[in-house]
């Protein structure tokens, strides 16, 4: 028993000189780094908090859309011959709808002429010979992305005469989310370069600072992969802090936007609260903003490092 706990011993105390090993040469290069270690910090908050800006509008505006397309009202206006209730049942099976309400045009009347104000509404009747409205369908569709091939379907239901619905406002917000993204992914990818350029100098700066040590490492045996795995290392250090200061203020962007928003009126707090995020994208906006840190930084540390690792 006792001849097969020591290699195990032995093991695990050469694993933890191993990490004790990795974790003061990077502490070590972070400090020979000085203020290059905040240029590149800096640079990559920069790019993951703009990048977060960008995913979080994405996702905020897409649930917008979402919830304006559940919304959204779709005006069916019936030929007066048509039964409204004959009509309602057709519409009703179709799947994008979601909900279907009739409007008789004894009710949209009485409506039209008490937004008029006609404090005489029998006598506008009168003068008028009979009710010039017709039965209305209102339609709800279950999503904005239905609305267009349901509103091109419902206007072939017998009995149907027009079909009418506000688009204009829903094809201009999906148009600007477009738009902002496009923009922004670009920015995004300019900013990576840059952030990779900065990472990639810094750590180069740091190796040449260091290259006697390096050279005794190389001629007391060490190999490349440990001489410059805390490079790499320095590097992922850069991406995961930016990484953390970028959600920092992501968050504390929204909070500050938030209780904004609960100060302006009614309409305003309605569409602050469609532009919420979902609790899954609450969650997974950090670990994306996680990961791609710790890809530009690994990314920075290798084009840097490569140079002298083939020599």
């Amino acid at each position: 028993m006792r001849t097969v706990r020591m290699p195990l011993r032995g093991s695990a105390k050469l694993a933890w000189t191993q990490v004790e090993y990795l974790g003061q040469e990077t502490l070590r290069g972070l400090q020979r780094g000085g203020w290059m270690n905040w240029a590149a910090i800096s640079t990559v908050t920069v790019l993951l908090f703009l990048f977060g800006i960008s995913l979080q509008t994405s996702w905020q505006v897409s649930g917008l859309l979402q919830q304006m397309g559940s919304n959204v009202q779709i005006s069916l206006y019936l030929i007066p011959e048509a039964d409204g209730e004959v009509v309602q049942g057709t519409v009703g099976q179709f799947p994008g709808v979601a909900n279907v309400e009739i409007v008789p045009k004894e009710q949209a009347w009485q409506g039209l002429l008490a937004d008029l104000g006609a404090a005489d509404i029998e006598g506008v009747t009168e003068g008028l010979g009979e009710n010039p409205l017709v039965d209305e369908l209102v339609v709800r569709a279950r999503s904005v992305g239905a609305v267009p091939q349901l509103v091109s379907s419902l206007a072939r239901v017998p009995g149907v005469d027009s079909v009418s619905y506000l688009d204009e406002a829903l094809q201009h917000l999906a148009d600007l989310n477009q738009g902002l993204s496009r923009v922004s992914w670009a920015v995004v990818s300019l900013l990576t370069l840059t952030a990779i350029a900065v990472i990639t100098t810094t750590i180069r700066l740091i190796v040449i600072a260091r290259h006697q040590e390096i050279e005794v490492m190389q001629l007391v045996g060490a190999t490349h992969t440990w001489i410059y795995l805390p490079f790499l290392l320095q590097g992922l250090a850069f991406g995961l802090g930016g990484a953390a200061l970028a959600w920092v203020f992501l968050v504390a962007t929204r909070q500050f936007a938030q209780h904004l928003l609960t100060r302006q009126p009614n309409f305003l707090q309605t569409l602050a609260h469609g532009l919420q995020l979902q609790p899954g994208q609450a969650l997974l906006l950090p670990i994306i903003l996680l990961t791609f840190g710790s890809l530009v930084g690994l990314s920075g540390s290798l084009l840097a490092v490569r140079r002298f690792s083939l020599r």
